[in-house]
């Protein structure tokens, strides 16, 4: 996948607007305007003046030849003329010829100053059209020094790194361009996020991979989008099996069981964690949605195997309740608190998870991430957000991707 540049066409026709405007419309009692003088000889007036009409009216053959014919006997009408070969290039669509007429016009002393920093842009990214590289950077690198610093010419020079295969020379220029367009207030276009996201796949990078899917379900989150964050992330992240099962708690609640893996691989990340109850109302879930077939024999093995237990684990919840009120410590409580968690009864799990952390001895992180989760489900959407960014360490993007999808049920109940 490749970089779309804000700058792909309409820039080069706008500064090809801008190089004209001044001389199509140049007269010689015009008031003085800041910059080089105007320039020019009758004939080459008047030349100048049908070429751009012939331009103005798309007109291609009529204008090469009357750009063609032009003889510019100064500085100024070596600018104008090379200003039409570029508008001229810009309608044949040639980026070779374009770069050339911009060389040209660089070789004047007539390029207006405000122009000159875009202008060099623009010739860093004709450079790159025509896979002259090395000129391109060139090109920046003058454009920088001239004062530009559009996002534009930083997501220019990861691309030009991509082009050259050297992914981990373009992964700090694409970094720094997402959060040059966040600083500014801006969207970051989706495909920049992509482009991102699979930078930091290779780089391994898994706490920025889990950000970036993050960011990009808060501009586009269809079902699709959040099963395919969940789905490579968990795939690439290595997670331990309770931060894993949270997620796959986090795709059903969105709606993004899309097939027998996902139904299968909660279900089985369930009983693993000795949720039974939890394995089994998937599984049912599964076969319910016609993802999973009663002739499967992997989870109609699970299925025969968590069924008996089921009721036991529910029947074994006073029982583990009193032992929690008794202890000093808030492991028991947690245990509970998981356990009513599991069995989707979110408001008393939301109890035991403060009185977890109340008592201690407990994975805080764990126990604030659940805590934000079973909150969000009783409908606390404030006070959910709240223990959520309480998270930190290897659930901090678990309870990250918990607090996208809070968000998202706080903008719909807005």
């Amino acid at each position: 996948m490749r970089f779309r540049f804000s700058v792909s066409r309409l820039p080069v026709a706008l500064a090809a607007a801008a190089i004209l405007a001044v001389p199509a419309v140049a007269r010689k009692k015009e008031p003085p305007v800041p910059g080089p003088p105007i320039i020019m000889s009758d004939g080459f007036r008047a030349g100048a003046q049908a070429a751009g009409a012939a331009l103005r009216a798309q007109d291609v053959g009529t204008a090469a030849t009357r750009v063609a014919a032009l003889m510019p006997s100064n500085d100024m009408e070596a600018y104008i003329a090379a200003g039409l070969r570029f508008q001229l290039a810009v309608q044949q669509r040639n980026p070779q010829a374009q770069r050339i007429a911009l060389t040209d016009m660089f070789k004047t002393n007539s390029v207006p100053r405000a122009d000159a920093p875009r202008l060099r842009f623009i010739a860093a990214y004709l450079s790159y059209t025509v896979g002259n590289y090395d000129d391109a950077v060139a090109q920046l690198d003058y454009a920088k020094t001239l004062g530009y610093s559009g996002v534009d010419a930083i997501m220019l020079r990861a691309d030009i790194a991509l082009r050259r295969n050297k992914p981990k020379e373009a992964r700090p220029f694409v970094q720094q361009a997402i959060a040059a367009q966040k600083d500014a207030g801006k969207g970051v276009p989706l495909s920049w996020t992509d482009r991102a996201i699979s930078m930091a796949y290779q780089a391994g990078d898994w706490v920025e991979v889990g950000q970036l899917y993050r960011d990009r379900l808060n501009i586009q989150d269809s079902k699709e989008d959040w099963r395919t964050a969940l789905v490579n992330y968990q795939a690439a992240a290595d997670l331990d099996p309770q931060l894993e099962l949270d997620l796959y708690r986090l795709q059903a609640a969105n709606g993004a069981m899309a097939s027998e893996r996902d139904y299968q691989a909660y279900a089985q990340a369930a009983e693993k964690s000795g949720y039974y109850a939890e394995a089994k109302a998937i599984i049912e879930a599964g076969r319910s949605a016609g993802k999973l077939m009663p002739t499967q024999a992997a989870t109609s093995q699970l299925l025969k195997a968590v069924t008996p237990k089921a009721p036991k684990e529910i029947a074994g919840l006073p029982a583990l309740a009193k032992k929690a009120a008794a202890s000093s410590s808030g492991k028991e409580a947690i245990a509970l608190a998981d356990a009513y968690f599991s069995l989707g009864q979110f408001p008393q799990a939301a109890e035991q998870y403060r009185a977890a952390l109340a008592k201690g001895g407990v994975d805080a992180n764990r126990a604030n991430t659940r805590l934000g989760v079973a909150l969000a489900r009783s409908g606390d959407l404030a006070n959910a957000q709240a223990a959520l960014t309480q998270a930190s360490g290897k659930w901090a993007s678990v309870a990250g991707f918990w607090a996208v999808w809070v968000e998202h049920q706080n903008r719909k109940a807005a």
